[in-house]
């Protein structure tokens, strides 16, 4: 028995084959991301769960987290299709490596690469596959690019190490990374976070003058909103103090503490007693409530 292939109608639909599946492909990235116009020059990059924004001002671009490096390959691209102007800074929001790998697509002889200090330590010292920063500062920094600017500042412990505040300024668009978190609950067990020093950074937060808030997951919106995971996040704290000081043991805070107020949030019924779990945690750990001999 003998089998005839006719080879180049076979090798053709192999061709179109492949070439649909690139199309596809293509297509399929470009649905994961897409950028919004926040106010003025300034726009935010969506990436499935995560977010981060860009100034463009008369002659560069101010650019943050890159988030990875398929995220920001597409990003690159579009601001170079878009707006056609170079990227002056990449400030990085913190030290966490869903945030700010993928540095190495924007790095040129004339970006430079800015965190607070103790971020650029930590992915020094771990060796992170990204740029390492070059510019360094302490509390605070302004960043300057035409009649543009973006202020920089350091609040202290909150989530990771040297995680930020960036206002750009005129466009009084607030823009932070973790720790504030719009429109949802925070992020399960509080894995690095600490709760009073997340408190601490939004009240000071809510001292800048900004208009437009935007976080590196979760909705844009106002200080209303920034206000609402304030205290969100100080009702938590207290309600778990509270069971704390009582000897309530965790499990049981963790199906007694409700928090009616805030069941508007996304994830509210699942997150709530992983929360409640990290709060307890934070409370263990930092403030060492376990070793207290005046508790029940």
């Amino acid at each position: 028995m003998s089998y005839f292939v006719n080879v180049p109608a076979a090798f053709g639909r192999l061709a179109i084959a492949c070439t649909l599946f690139a199309l596809t492909s293509i297509q399929a990235v470009a649905d994961d991301y897409r950028i919004e116009k926040v106010k003025d020059n300034v726009y935010r990059f969506v990436d499935d769960r995560h977010r981060n924004v860009f100034m463009v001002t008369e002659d560069a671009i101010i650019a943050t987290d890159p988030i990875n490096t398929r995220a920001a390959t597409w990003l690159k691209a579009e601001i170079k299709k878009r707006f056609n102007k170079p990227i002056k800074f990449v400030v990085y929001s913190h030290n966490h490596t869903d945030h700010v790998y993928g540095g190495e697509v924007f790095k040129s002889p004339d970006t430079r690469f800015v965190a607070q200090e103790l971020a650029r330590q930590d992915l020094a010292i771990t060796h992170a596959n990204t740029v390492i920063p070059d510019i360094t500062f302490k509390d605070a920094m302004h960043l300057y690019s035409g009649t543009n600017s973006v202020e920089l500042k350091y609040w202290g412990d909150n989530d990771g190490r040297g995680s930020i505040s960036m206002l750009f300024k005129p466009a009084k668009v607030m823009y932070v990374v973790d720790w504030i978190v719009l429109g949802r609950m925070p992020w399960q067990k509080l894995w690095s976070y600490d709760i009073q020093g997340m408190i601490n950074s939004t009240e000071g937060v809510l001292k800048e003058d900004f208009d437009i808030f935007v976080g590196g997951h979760g909705e844009v919106g106002t200080k209303k909103d920034v206000q609402e995971s304030l205290d969100y996040l100080k009702d938590l704290y207290a309600a778990v103090i509270q069971g704390v000081l009582k000897g309530e043991s965790l499990d049981y805070m963790k199906t007694h503490i409700k928090l009616p107020k805030y069941k508007h949030l996304a994830h509210y019924e699942e997150w709530l007693p992983l929360n409640i779990e990290g709060v307890y945690n934070n409370l263990m750990e930092k403030s060492g409530q376990g070793w207290r001999p005046d508790l029940p």
